[in-house]
């Protein structure tokens, strides 16, 4: 038991003191290469191209396929209506339920501005499915952020749905 221990000591000793085997081939961390390191070109803030968003994804035969009309239909009852003040601006919450299961790609659909109200239709993509009975399962909710600048002169917010309609005053 001594002698092992002796060894690993040792060697140890030996190996630490040999200053030689960090700039050798032996040592893994030189395997790569230890270049300089570079800076990488940095984007003007007028550019268009920003790496942090994908680029736009071509199909097969290298065509875009552009986005048509929204073709979402108004949801059946707004639930609930919500403006939550936050710091440099408000959140517009809404909540609705649909007809049918299944709603998706909801969206507040900004109306034409009437004095000092802000509109919106609350309309989701709705597949032809079965009628549940559960409001649960079809229960939908969106949120828009607005800044200050944008609810300047507003003092009430109206979201309609298809049956019904609900207002909030700031």
């Amino acid at each position: 038991m001594v002698k092992p221990l002796m060894i690993l000591t040792v060697s140890a000793v030996l190996l630490s003191g040999c200053a030689t085997v960090r700039d050798s081939r032996v040592n893994p961390f030189n395997w790569f290469g230890g270049g300089p390191s570079q800076q990488d070109a940095v984007l003007n803030p007028g550019d268009a191209a920003n790496p942090l968003i994908p680029a736009r994804r071509r199909n097969l035969l290298g065509l875009r396929k552009e986005a048509g009309p929204y073709q979402g239909r108004p949801i059946a009852e707004i639930s609930e209506l919500l403006v939550e003040r936050r710091s440099g601006g408000a959140i517009i919450r809404a909540s609705g339920v649909a007809d049918r299961l299944g709603p998706f790609d909801v969206r507040l659909i900004p109306l034409p501005d009437e004095n000092g109200t802000l509109s919106y239709t609350l309309s989701a993509l709705q597949a032809a499915g079965p009628r549940d009975t559960s409001p649960w399962s079809r229960t939908v909710t969106v949120a828009l952020w607005l800044t200050e600048q944008e609810l300047t002169g507003i003092n009430t917010v109206r979201v309609v749905g298809r049956d019904n309609q609900l207002v909030t005053r700031r």
